[in-house]
């Protein structure tokens, strides 16, 4: 079974390589971009069984800084 994790910056919390992803789109000349908010996909090979309570667990403990960064598992 896998689960993926996708990892972001809560709203309101600086992303400096968002906005160094953002400037260099305006640089190569992408001017429709607003804004760029960078974030990290982590994928998970689960064995049977595992639910998605346990991998929030380990969202919580690990894969995720709960304090700047929320997360959505998909499984």
């Amino acid at each position: 079974m896998k689960a993926r994790v996708y990892v972001m910056l809560k709203n309101g919390v600086l992303d400096p390589q968002g906005e160094a992803v953002h400037h260099a789109l305006g640089a190569l000349g992408f001017d429709g971009v607003e804004s760029v908010r960078q974030g990290k996909v982590i994928e998970l090979d689960l064995a049977e069984g595992t639910t998605e309570a346990q991998v929030g667990e380990m969202c919580e403990k690990l894969l995720a800084n709960t304090v700047i960064e929320s997360y959505r598992i998909e499984m």
